[in-house]
């Protein structure tokens, strides 16, 4: 049908992402991927970031960081692009992945190379597949991601960069919307639009308030939970006691950021050992946490052989099962025995794959008696015990999960030497092949991780739990926590620690369970993590709008989105025709916004089908103005 030519002319669609790191970024490369086949009008779109900070790596991944803060993936193990193994529609768009990128680089290869700064392209010449990455690189590599992925779009179609932040989304459901800028009289229009917010500041709650209040009264310090990176850590004196609660990774950027980062150095001794040189610019940083334990160290070694063949007992068959229960599946009780389960095959198929000589019998056997057997049952356990005989190679989660359980330490020294060696077998179990039924249960945990985001909001124990197992930091900075322990710039607090507020000393004082009756005062008190992801909270302008508005939070206080698309729902569940979310603030929420190759990513899954979501809409708005022309 013609159009009329009485009437003016339709402009063009238009899509508003607000937050422009890497979730937009990937979300730009599935619209370039989707366009050709959704796209069918051929019409140019038009495409508007809204971000403060610079596109690609946004405001975690911003380029001006220090260069002592790494990732803490190996450069392989990090890609942004599509592969066979994602469950996803559209086509699959093959690219560089970090390592092969920096090779590209030394070669001269990928457009604006050249443009590196020399600092940045001398760190890319020296990286290797198994090096740890500066941020500061990462966020190079994302730029580049981004500029690719912004010359894939559709011919004609136009991209604007708004160096601002979205303060809200109005707009009738069935009609435009318009994202309003802060400090701009006249908001952005949209035929869609897209919160990739990625993580965000939050307001204290009840008792960092008191704690804030409580260092004011008395002329302390208190850090609240947030990007380390953005602490203002020059109010921590040098030599002063420092209470540090979290052992995760915001603490090693911490710890990062006060030794290193204040002039100290590491070298190694006559025996091999790491020696840190301290400035005599340091805090003394006392840390503790629930397990009283750093994250464990990455996996310093690849999988060799056969990969565990999951998901088997927590795959798309389970999650329909539990979606269509009555209410919402309780973690407890109904999702935790599936994923255990889940692991152990993982552990088990790897241990009797790679290492037989550990086992009695054979896996077939093994595997069918253990498919019947109920999660967490006597029968599974008895099964277990008699398939492999020595208890160190049998996989006890709730041993993982709580290392220094019914452990007491008759002093802090003590205390400090038993973590100490904790930390030494962690280094040496996750560099060795010989305990590969680790890296067996971590590709199980991703996969795990790719089907709960089905399932909505399951609350905040098993993100803390992957994080402690699957992304803990490089090992190499295990190495260096341990030299800062024998240097005595990092000491333990121990497990189950507690922080209170002494009004009569006026003092912050810590305590555990892991040493009776031992207590340290300090000044300062820093939160080592970054604060939950909640609509109520959140300090961003337009995610508590877009809830006072009628958007959806799951009881954690997360924004509910559609697990097909990311559509934001409302309170009565209903879809947005028009409004898309994606990200930590998400009950959708991914495990990351960039993966491991050939693992399924959950993140790149939902970018596939957000990306087609949208793209849809725009050709049907198309259609449907065509129709009235």
């Amino acid at each position: 049908m013609s159009a009329n030519p009485d009437q003016p002319p339709r402009s063009p669609a238009t899509i508003v992402i607000v937050g422009a790191g890497p979730r937009a970024t990937g979300l730009i490369e599935r619209l370039a991927a989707n366009a050709p086949e959704l796209r069918g009008d051929g019409a140019p779109f038009e495409l508007h970031l809204v971000d403060p900070h610079p596109p690609g790596g946004g405001r975690i991944w911003r380029p001006d960081q220090s260069p002592l803060l790494w990732m803490n993936s190996m450069a392989e193990d990090v890609t942004m692009f599509t592969d066979e193994s994602v469950e996803r529609e559209g086509p699959i768009r093959p690219g560089p992945s970090l390592a092969e990128w920096a090779d590209k680089i030394r070669a001269g290869e990928p457009p604006g190379a050249r443009a590196l700064p020399p600092e940045l392209a001398a760190e890319a010449a020296a990286l290797t597949g198994q090096s740890f990455a500066t941020r500061r690189l990462q966020s190079a590599y994302l730029r580049w991601v981004y500029e690719r992925s912004v010359a894939a779009l559709p011919p004609g179609t136009t991209v604007h960069e708004h160096r601002d932040r979205a303060v809200r989304v109005t707009g009738p459901r069935d009609g435009r919307q318009q994202v309003w800028l802060e400090g701009r009289t006249a908001p952005l229009t949209a035929d869609a639009v897209v919160l990739a917010l990625g993580h965000l500041d939050a307001e204290p709650d009840a008792e960092q308030r008191a704690l804030t209040a409580f260092a004011a009264e008395h002329g302390l310090v208190h850090l609240p939970p947030e990007f380390t990176a953005d602490s203002e850590l020059s109010v921590l004196r040098p030599g002063e006691p420092v209470l540090v609660r979290g052992l995760g990774l915001a603490f090693v950027d911490l710890m990062v950021l006060l030794t290193e980062g204040r002039g100290g150095r590491y070298e190694r001794g006559p025996d091999g050992e790491l020696v840190y040189r301290p400035s005599g610019r340091e805090p003394v940083l006392y840390a503790g946490s629930r397990r009283g334990v750093p994250y464990h160290a990455k996996i310093g070694y690849s999988l060799s052989g056969e990969r565990p063949p999951v998901p088997r007992f927590f795959g798309p068959a389970q999650v329909d099962a539990l979606r269509s229960l009555p209410g919402r599946p309780d973690f407890r009780r109904d999702i935790w025995p599936l994923i255990a389960k889940e692991l152990g095959f993982a552990h088990y198929h790897r241990l009797f794959t790679a290492h037989p000589e550990r086992t009695a019998g054979e896996w077939p056997a093994f595997e069918e008696k253990y498919a019947v057997c109920p999660p967490g049952s006597p029968e599974l356990d008895a099964l277990v015990a008699a398939a492999v005989p020595d208890p160190a190679d049998r996989l006890d989660l709730d041993a993982l999960d709580h290392p220094l359980a019914g452990l007491r330490f008759p002093d802090h020294e003590a205390l400090e030497q038993g973590l100490r060696a904790h930390i030494e077998a962690d280094l040496a179990r996750r560099h060795n092949p010989a305990h590969s039924p680790d890296l067996a249960v971590f590709l199980a945990l991703l996969s795990v991780y790719g089907q709960l985001i089905r399932l909505g909001d399951i609350g905040g124990w098993w993100h803390g739990f992957f994080s402690y197992l699957a992304s803990g930091p490089p090992g190499p900075r295990l190495e260096q926590l341990l030299a800062l322990s024998r240097a005595g710039v990092v000491r333990f607090l121990g497990a189950e620690t507690t922080v209170t507020a002494d009004p009569l000393r006026g003092v912050f004082r810590a305590s555990s369970a892991s040493v009776p009756g031992h207590a340290v005062e300090a000044r300062a008190l820093v939160e080592a993590r970054l604060p939950e992801p909640t609509m109520d909270r959140s300090r961003d302008t337009l995610l508590r709008s877009l809830h006072r508005d009628g958007a959806a939070a799951t009881p954690a206080g997360l924004l509910a989105v559609s697990p097909t698309d990311g559509r934001i729902l409302d309170r009565a569940g209903s879809p947005h025709p028009r409004r898309f979310a994606l990200g930590p603030h998400t009950d959708a929420r991914a495990s990351g916004a960039f993966a491991r190759p050939r693992t399924n990513a959950p993140a790149f899954r939902q970018n596939d089908a957000t990306a087609r979501a949208l793209l849809r809409c725009l050709r049907d708005l198309s259609c449907r103005a065509s129709l009235t022309a």
